[in-house]
């Protein structure tokens, strides 16, 4: 209070105040004081971490990258061999922790709203079976789930020899879950483009028909035509194509299945435990997003003649959203980061080969090194693209 006195003292006075009673100066040379103590200590940190690792001839630097990894990876979405580097190696981990981390969230996301949904619902069976699936999987420890995942594929699942066959092309035994796929064949890159071209058009589409309906009130069928659209484009690609058919059925040979495509035990338990696990909590992030828009809301819309469909997509989700998308992001990067526990049930991903990188180099602080990047790089893609869709989303105030 003194200090206020102070300043509005020296305000009255032709001449500058003082810095040292300057609040806003001050608080600029207190940062600058603050940056320079930890800009020292981590310089004796590495200074003497440097000279430690010299003194006992430990090698520094990231050379090793350059030299031939000598071991194996299981799962690699890129042509990989012993022969490779270790850089390559990190590089397969990388990918493999994209492709559990992409998958996962895309499915968690879906399974999550149904089950959130299904807690609101009317039914009271429905809603209990949703209630229990939370309280259940939220109760039990991730890693505890993938153990017990991966126990019951071995345990459940004969040898390749005695693979069952449900469906003709898809296989089933404790080596994983081999299916068919389609033969390699030009029109898939075509196909590919026109999804892609599909989807740019119902982007274009969505806007232009939001738009009409702000300014004429009339609703445009948007759902209907997408489907159409992200359906035909690619079916009228592969007419044009002849409607290739062949595909590349697995084929048991030697100890295991030989073509189609195969997911590992690994992957699969994976997949179950960190899906499972956090879909209970987007759940509930979802039943809490829901439930935060008044009930008088939902009753004003349908009293002007909206359909329930018209009533969740302009009433009840572009108000939800704001409560929804925050948590619903905390809990995208938990799957995310939860997908190192994969070294516990021996799934290549990036923290598994570092790990063996660091055994086969020691040079431990590059590796570690390397993994706070990776997922700090992970972290941060994944927080700037869910504000920016916030941001997007949000409700502007006229």
């Amino acid at each position: 209070m003194q200090l206020d006195n102070t300043n509005s003292r020296f305000e009255n006075l032709p001449g500058k105040v003082p810095f040292w009673l300057d609040q806003k100066k001050r608080s600029i040379l207190y940062q600058f004081f603050v940056l320079c103590m930890v800009g020292l200590l981590a310089y004796y940190l590495v200074s003497n971490t440097l000279e430690n690792l010299e003194r006992q001839s430990i090698a520094t630097g990231f050379g090793f990258l350059q030299r031939e990894s000598s071991f194996e990876i299981g799962e690699s979405l890129i042509p990989y061999s012993s022969a490779h580097s270790y850089g390559r190696a990190l590089i397969v981990g990388t990918l493999n922790t994209l492709k559990v981390s992409f998958v996962g969230i895309v499915i968690t996301v879906i399974l999550g709203t149904i089950i959130g949904l299904a807690r609101l619902s009317g039914n009271w069976l429905v809603s209990k079976l949703a209630a229990l699936y939370i309280e259940v999987m939220q109760n039990i420890p991730v890693l505890l789930q993938l153990f017990f995942w991966y126990a019951l594929f071995y345990e459940t699942f004969p040898s390749p020899r005695q693979a069952l066959n449900p469906i003709k092309g898809v296989f089933l035994c404790n080596r994983g879950v081999a299916f068919a796929v389609p033969e390699a064949h030009t029109s898939h890159i075509y196909m590919l483009l026109a999804l892609v071209l599909g989807g740019v058009l119902v982007y274009f589409l969505h806007r232009w028909a939001k738009a009409r309906q702000g300014k004429t009130g009339e609703a445009f069928p948007v759902f209907r035509v997408s489907t159409g659209i992200i359906i035909g484009f690619p079916l009228m690609t592969w007419l044009a194509f002849g409607t290739p058919m062949e595909m590349d059925i697995p084929v048991f040979r030697g100890f295991n299945f030989v073509g189609g495509m195969t997911l590992s035990p690994e992957f699969i338990a994976l997949l179950l435990g960190l899906v499972l696990y956090t879909a209970a909590f987007v759940a509930e992030v979802v039943r809490a997003g829901i439930q935060s828009v008044s009930k008088g809301q939902t009753e004003a819309a349908f009293s002007i003649g909206l359909k329930p469909g018209q009533v969740l997509n302009l009433v009840i989700l572009p108000q939800a959203l704001r409560v929804i998308i925050p948590p619903l992001t905390s809990q995208m990067l938990n799957l995310t980061k939860n997908s190192s526990l994969a070294v516990a049930i021996g799934f290549p991903d990036f923290v598994s080969v570092a790990n063996t990188t660091i055994n086969q180099t020691g040079q431990s602080i590059e590796g570690v090194a390397l993994i706070m990047l990776v997922y700090l790089i992970f972290s941060l893609s994944t927080s700037v693209f869910m504000n920016w869709y916030n941001k997007k989303t949000a409700l502007v105030e006229r």
